[in-house]
C-alpha cells in the first residue's frame, strides 16, 4: 500500500494530465488537418499558399523548439500564455500539419470518376465532397491517424519541459524522491504502452465501421 501510495498515486495524477493534453490536441488537429488538407487541395492560391507555408513550417521545425518558442519567446513580445495552453497548441499544430498530408493523399486517391460522377448529377462541388468523396477518404485517413494519436501521446512528454506535471514529468519527480530508477520508469513505460494499445483499439474498431459502411 505504501508502494502504492508513494509510486502509483503521482503517475496516475500526471497520466490524467498527459490525457487531457491528448484529447484537447486531438480535438483541436482534427479540423486542423482538414482544413489544411482541403486547402492545399484548393484551386484557389488565397487558400492553397497559406495551408502550405502552415503545414510546412510545423513539419520542418522541432516540436520540442516550437513549445520553446511559444512558451519562453512569445512572452519577450508581451505574449504570455499558460504552459497548458502552449503545450496542448502546439502539440495540435503539429499533428494538425502531419494530419493535413494524411487528408490530402486520402482525398487524391479517391478515383477521378466518382468527383465526374457527381458532376454529371449537377452536384455542388461542396455537396459532392461531403457526400461522395470524404466518406470514402475517410477510410484510407484512418490507418495513419492511428499513428499520428500514439505519436502525439508520446510527443506529450515534451511538455514536461515547459513545467507541466505530466506523466514523464511525475516520472522524474517520484524517481527523484525515491531514488527508485528502474520500477518507477517501468510504470511510466507500461502507462504509455496501455494508452497507445487502447488507442489502437479504438481506432480498429472505427476502421472496421467505416469499412463496412
Amino acid at each position: 500500500m505504501e508502494d502504492f501510495q508513494v509510486l502509483i498515486m503521482p503517475l496516475l495524477r500526471g497520466l490524467g494530465v498527459t490525457l487531457q493534453i491528448t484529447a484537447a490536441a486531438a480535438l483541436l488537429a482534427i479540423p486542423l488537418a482538414l482544413l489544411a488538407g482541403l486547402g492545399r487541395l484548393s484551386p484557389q492560391p488565397w487558400l492553397r499558399w497559406p495551408a502550405t507555408v502552415y503545414v510546412q513550417v510545423f513539419r520542418g521545425t522541432s516540436a520540442l523548439v516550437q513549445l520553446f518558442w511559444f512558451y519562453f519567446v512569445l512572452p519577450l513580445f508581451g505574449i504570455e500564455l499558460p504552459a497548458m495552453a502552449v503545450g496542448i497548441a502546439v502539440l495540435a499544430a503539429n499533428t494538425g500539419a502531419y494530419g493535413a498530408e494524411v487528408v490530402r493523399g486520402a482525398i487524391a486517391a479517391v478515383p477521378r470518376g466518382q468527383r465526374e460522377a457527381a458532376r454529371a448529377l449537377n452536384m455542388p462541388p461542396a455537396l459532392a465532397l461531403r457526400r461522395i468523396v470524404l466518406p470514402q477518404a475517410l477510410a484510407a485517413m484512418l490507418p495513419p491517424a492511428t499513428n499520428l494519436l500514439i505519436e502525439l501521446l508520446k510527443n506529450t512528454a515534451l511538455v514536461s519541459l515547459i513545467t507541466i506535471t505530466d506523466l514523464t514529468f511525475s516520472g522524474q519527480l517520484v524517481r527523484s524522491d525515491t531514488l527508485r530508477t528502474t520500477p518507477v520508469f517501468l510504470a511510466v513505460l507500461l502507462l504509455y504502452f496501455v494508452v497507445a494499445l487502447a488507442i489502437t483499439g479504438v481506432m480498429r474498431r472505427l476502421e472496421s465501421k467505416v469499412a463496412v459502411r
